[in-house]
């Protein structure tokens, strides 16, 4: 009982663990792929993986193999017997360099990355080339030739034996009967021969299914020999011997993607250019102290500095060589893969002959068929393995004459190399492909002449219709990626699918069942009665938009223009008049034809401040306050500014004088619409020099805190008396002065606008805002903020009136 519950609870933590597992890398796998820059980073993070770190373990794990093992080569390489033309191996292959101390960390630093690098590398191309040779020298076929054989013949004994043969035989001899009643005569005397041909040839080949392929003179090796003969021919040599070409080839491969960019890497040159610098490297293999003294000895001192000083640069260059060496791992895999393939796909297709051969070749139709195309086949695909064979030898035998061309320049050629390797691969798979395709074009001409009593198909032709037992595709090898992406593609935009899926559109996209509810959610919105339409409550939303553009557009059009300052403040106050916010001018700018970015920042920039400000200046009057806001940041002072700024900032506050035009525009004539008189005195006098007495006394009279008809108390100071003024008169007064201070200041701001450079003016327009300030100050009794007081340059004197 106790080992049952600790086996439960052993099995429960070992759940529980491969649940957390998955959950971390499900958690993982949904975080990289969430945004575009983290696929970015996680694809650059593998790339680097590959490229440096994958490297340098493999070569981490090959320098602890061979410090393991005590020899002074690489024990983890040395049994793939790789050896350069000298006979080098290339496990005892090292990188001569200076290693530092501790008193040289760097050079210490840059020697374990360059060995990290170099051990890597080693790896890479060490199987690249024995992976090549290894292929193409057959030994690999060796190791299952004799098992593969005894199960063909035990599998023919089994099968071939007299009952299955007979009943084959008479199901072949009724087709023949059936075909002579309905007077087909040619095609009873084909299935006649046909079945003699297949009684004659089942004893030779059910005796020894697989010898035809898997001897020492079966397809697969005369293919090979055939393809390296080509090959060799093809670059020259007029009597070429398999064996010996296979093993000069992988000297050929080590020479020039091992040993010359070992030597380019670690001495900067080739230094087997030399006969006795050659011979030195060659015999001072495995040890780096020895490497570089032979260097010396041989007279090459530029290659032992080298070695005594390594260097960045050759960091680099080991990287280069690291791509270069993958690339070429990655052909001879892709090659291997194609060649070994292709003769295990005429195996295959031998042992499916002795199904054929036994019974199926009798019998007329798709059993005929396929016996046809498993001999077909096999044939082909050591046809195919020839044809790659002969890319092979022909891409390694090129390789080298380019090597041998480039005369020492081993990186330029190693680069050229590694774009051609991936050339190499993608023409491969199209050779493969197009191979393949006339395997089963001939494999379906044949059972056509078999089936059709050698006479053309139904349809005519050279080359339409298949026949029984070929399949309904014929010879394409089934459906194309492109076809298979279209297929599923119509399934899945098909409305019976989605009513299978639950109302599902597309339910093979990702986001499919997302998309569903979010589709829904706005039916039910766009649904509402009311809601959409071009007159329903969703456009409506969106009506103040055009109306902003279109108010704004107005007023650039009516002061200033199109992307200009003045128009752009113009465009903005109409834009606020019709109820836009400061969240909404940007649209009502490019709305109204604004397309000068810098004008638009500028301007609502401006307004916005401007704006800010004459929340603090403490007036009665609002739009007054706007314009003393604005003046400060017009008069001169502060920090720099630029052109643009400036313009927008006095385009704004003609705005904000404008405004305050517009606010206080009306009111009585003053004495009847006479142009001299007892009021008319009375204001002119406060408008020459405003002070808080005259406004005091005028505003007591219109408040009715002094009679009327009271004798005025200024006349010892020359200031025309209030008697005789009505209470409404001075109501009417005291509307004059401020609609003559909003004219005064909208005036001033109009010139200095035109004549924005001229000091004159600017003092003019400070003056009128400080007096407007003043009387506001005077008949409200606020107090506005010293600091927020417009500045008046003549407080004393009498007010500078510019020519207009």
């Amino acid at each position: 009982m106790i080992a049952l519950l600790d086996r439960i609870s052993r099995a429960e933590i070992w759940d529980f663990e491969r649940w957390q597992l998955r959950t971390l890398l499900g958690r993982a796998r949904a975080w990289a792929g969430a945004t575009r820059r983290r696929r970015w980073i996680t694809g650059i993070a593998l790339m680097f993986f590959v490229l440096f770190v994958f490297p340098g373990l493999v070569g981490t794990a090959a320098m602890a193999g061979a410090a393991g093992s005590g020899s002074s080569g690489d024990s983890a390489l040395s049994w793939m017997d790789v050896k350069d033309s000298s006979g080098v191996e290339l496990s005892n292959y090292v990188f001569a360099t200076n290693n530092g101390s501790v008193l040289h960390p760097i050079t210490t630093g840059i020697a374990l990355v360059i060995s990290l690098e170099f051990a890597g590398w080693m790896v890479i191309v060490t199987i690249g080339i024995w992976l090549i040779t290894y292929v193409l020298s057959f030994r690999w076929l060796d190791l299952f030739s004799a098992p593969l054989r005894a199960v063909a013949r035990t599998l023919s004994g089994q099968i071939a034996i007299p009952i299955v043969l007979i009943t084959a035989a008479t199901i072949g001899a009724f087709f023949v009967a059936w075909f002579v009643l309905r007077g087909l005569h040619a095609k009873a005397a084909m299935q006649i021969a046909t079945m003699l041909g297949v009684a004659v040839l089942a004893p030779i080949f059910l005796a020894d299914p697989l010898s035809d392929v898997l001897s020492s003179d079966g397809w697969l090796v005369q293919g090979r020999d055939l393809g390296i003969e080509i090959a060799a021919g093809l670059n020259g040599q007029s009597n070429p011997q398999p064996g010996q070409l296979v093993s000069s080839m992988q000297g050929e491969l080590a020479d020039n993607f091992a040993r010359r960019p070992l030597q380019v890497w670690n001495f900067g040159h080739v230094v087997d250019v030399s006969t006795a610098c050659r011979s030195a490297w060659s015999a001072a293999a495995g040890d780096e102290d020895q490497t570089a003294k032979a260097m010396l000895d041989c007279g090459d001192k530029p290659a032992n500095a080298a070695a005594e000083k390594p260097g960045v640069g050759q960091i680099g260059a080991g990287i280069l060589l690291l791509i270069a060496g993958t690339l070429l791992l990655a052909f001879a895999a892709v090659l291997a893969i194609k060649i070994v393939w292709s003769a295990l796909d005429s195996v295959y297709h031998g042992l499916m002959a002795i199904f054929g051969f036994a019974a199926g070749g009798f019998i007329y139709g798709p059993t005929q068929t396929f016996l046809i195309r498993s001999v077909v086949h096999g044939f082909f695909a050591a046809a195919r393995m020839a044809a790659e064979v002969v890319y092979l030898g022909v891409y390694v035998l090129f390789l080298g004459d380019l090597f041998k061309q480039a005369q020492g320049q081993v990186m330029s050629v190693f680069v050229i190399g590694a774009i051609v390797e991936v050339v190499a691969i993608l023409q491969l798979r199209r050779l493969t492909a197009g191979l393949e395709k006339g395997n089963d074009w001939v494999a379906n001409r044949f059972a056509m002449a078999v089936q059709n009593g050698g006479r053309a198909p139904a349809g005519g032709g050279s080359g339409g219709g298949t026949v029984l037992g070929m399949g309904t595709l014929g010879a394409s090898r089934g459906m194309s990626p492109l076809a298979m992406v279209g297929a599923v593609s119509t399934i899945g935009a098909s409305p019976i699918t989605e009513w299978m899926w639950g109302m599902t559109r597309t339910p093979f996209r990702p986001q499919a069942r997302k998309e569903r509810k979010s589709s829904l959610a706005q039916w039910e919105i766009w649904g509402t009665p009311g809601f959409a339409g071009p007159a329903g409550t969703y456009v409506q939303s969106y009506a103040h938009f055009p109306a902003f553009a279109a108010a704004a557009r107005k007023g650039a059009l009516a002061y200033g223009g199109i992307n200009t300052a003045m128009g752009a403040a113009a465009a903005i106050q109409h834009a606020v008049d019709s109820g836009a916010g400061r969240v909404n001018l940007p649209a009502a700018l490019r709305g109204a034809g604004f397309t000068d970015d810098r004008i638009i920042e500028h301007a609502i920039s401006s307004w916005g401040i401007i704006d800010d400000n004459a929340q603090n200046t403490f007036l009665a009057d609002k739009q007054l306050g706007r314009v003393v806001a604005g003046m400060q940041r017009v008069q001169p002072g502060g920090k720099p500014r630029s052109a643009e700024e400036e313009a927008a900032d006095l385009a704004t506050l003609q705005s904000a004088a404008y405004v305050y035009r517009r606010a206080s525009k009306g009111g009585r004539p003053l004495d009847g619409g006479m142009s001299t008189g007892r009021q008319r005195d009375y204001v002119e006098n406060y408008m020459d020099r405003p002070t808080k007495e005259k406004m005091e006394a005028l505003k007591n009279l219109a408040d009715g805190s002094t009679k009327p008809g009271t004798a005025g108390v200024f006349m010892t100071r020359g200031i025309p008396p209030l008697s005789g003024i009505t209470q409404e008169e001075a109501q009417d007064m005291l509307r004059w002065i401020g609609n003559e201070h909003s004219f005064r200041v909208l005036e001033a701001a109009n010139a200095l606008t035109a004549d924005r450079g001229n000091p004159l003016l600017m003092r003019h327009l400070q003056a009128e805002i400080a007096d407007a300030q003043a009387t506001d100050s005077y008949a409200s009794g606020i107090a506005p903020s010293p600091w927020k007081i417009a500045a008046n340059p003549y407080p004393a004197l009498s007010r500078p009136r510019p020519v207009p």
